[in-house]
């Protein structure tokens, strides 16, 4: 990584936050804006400016991020290299529908080249908006081809909270928020081997799951009715970043397969180099029949896709999905811009060997802080759990806590899992080793003293 992307004075608070001005844009926000939101809670301040992997509010205050908009900045604030593709794009197209562009072949043409397995290549795009609208798409696409309804999803999944994919993410509160009813989803558990539902040999917990599935698949009693697809998240995100078995995915594959049944594999989070390839699933070597691509591939910009086999292709009548804004000029440039830098030299072991880095540095905290029950993940995608008791694994409290105090200290860093107790490492790619240090030192200092009072 050459030169420095990012403020070189964060941590830096001046006024505890919200400062005046910060107060001020708040209380106008409050006025008018629903309530219905999520991160005004935890990030009380005003932002003003952006770059790299700090980003500076209203009132002067600088702030490492490890938060990046929720996995959307893998390359942090302002990269030069999309924001040169923007502004580039800016002084030509700013919106046209499906014809054909400079902007959406070039896109097109690199990201193919980047798919995982047997898509590398040979695969068909489909243009959406958002995650959601993607793992939409997906579901649809799968239900289509195989002229089937029930898709499978699994415990601790999120797929967006839209349409019919608000059902496969399993989170009953977002439905009973839509007023939506369960319908042709039916959850199995994920192989989260620290909090697995049922009591199984030490490293059977995916073969558990796996034969779940194929008695669903092979057994017209079974209750879910014939299957039209699987959806699973390489490492699941909202979750708790939970790394499954090695086996897990190959095993899925291998009974997908042997069913005729689509594999979709969501990598909005994961995916464009947040674990240290471009895809999570290539880590177990996996083949998706479907991709689900978001948040980071736009850079910033609200752009999303699926990819799939080719075969699933044949027949897919006009207008299958829709959309006013698929494909946007300015997401597709942002978008080429990504992978480029993504498929760089040194970029991907960076991360890797950084990733491993933090991973081991939260892991000797660990063995200081009995409170953090289990550290895991890969590359840029980290999940600390934490606990009351490590033995009985209760679920603590304290992550609010801490999220809490590391914004007063000035570093971001949200939460997620089952129970709100998971701290995630989610920081941008391009980070400095200084930010690093700077955030595990805020980490490490911030839970000392939580625990300690």
């Amino acid at each position: 990584m050459n030169g420095r992307l990012s403020f070189s004075d964060a941590p830096l608070i001046r006024v505890e936050p919200p400062g005046p001005r910060a107060s001020e844009l708040i209380s106008k926000q409050d006025r008018w804006e629903t309530v219905s939101r999520t991160y005004t809670r935890f990030f009380r301040t005003a932002f003003e400016e952006g770059r790299g992997s700090t980003i500076r509010d209203v009132d002067g205050n600088v702030f490492v991020d490890w938060f990046s908009g929720i996995c959307v900045l893998n390359l942090g604030h302002a990269h030069p290299a999309v924001m040169e593709a923007l502004r580039a794009q800016l002084n030509r197209l700013v919106h046209i529908n499906e014809v054909a562009t400079e902007a959406r072949v070039g896109f097109l043409e690199e990201l193919v080249s980047t798919l995982p397995g047997s898509l590398k290549g040979r695969a068909k795009v489909m243009f959406t908006v958002t995650g959601a609208d993607a793992c939409e798409a997906a579901m649809s696409l799968a239900r289509w081809t195989t002229k089937r309804r029930t898709i499978v999803s699994f415990s601790g999944a999120y797929h967006g909270v839209h349409g019919a994919v608000v059902g496969a993410t399993a989170n009953h509160h977002y439905r009973e928020y839509a007023g939506v009813p369960q319908y042709a989803v039916y959850h199995l558990p994920y192989p989260y081997t620290y909090r697995f539902p049922f009591r199984v040999a030490e490293g059977d917990e995916a073969k558990v799951v796996v034969e779940m599935l194929e008695h669903l698949l092979r057994d017209d009693y079974s209750g879910p009715g014939p299957i039209g697809g699987v959806m699973v998240e390489p490492i699941q995100g909202e979750g708790g970043y939970i790394v499954p078995p090695d086996d897990f995915l190959p095993m899925l594959r291998e009974v997908t397969d042997r069913y005729s049944v689509p594999l979709i594999v969501d990598e909005v989070q994961s995916g464009v180099g947040r674990t240290g390839r471009i895809w999570a699933s290539e880590h177990s070597g996996v083949s998706p029949d479907i991709v689900c691509v978001g948040k980071s591939i736009g850079g910033g910009i609200p752009f999303s896709l699926i990819a799939y086999r080719e075969e699933l292709d044949e027949g897919l009548p006009a207008a299958f999905h829709l959309g006013t804004y698929r494909g946007n000029p300015l997401g597709l440039a942002a978008g080429r811009a990504v992978l480029r830098v993504v498929r760089g030299e040194g970029f991907l072991e960076r991360v890797r060997m950084k990733g491993e880095e933090v991973k081991k540095r939260f892991q000797e905290l660990q063995s200081a802080i009995p409170q953090i029950g289990e550290v895991r993940g890969k590359g840029f995608m980290i999940g600390i759990e934490l606990v009351d008791d490590p033995v009985k694994k209760t679920p603590s409290a304290l992550a609010s806590k801490l999220r809490a105090e590391m914004f007063r200290r000035g570093v971001l860093m949200h939460t997620c899992g089952h129970f709100g107790n998971v701290m995630r490492f989610m920081a941008p790619l391009t980070i400095e080793d200084d930010l690093i240090t700077a955030g595990l030192r805020v980490f490490e200092s911030s839970l000392k003293g939580l625990v300690s009072q």
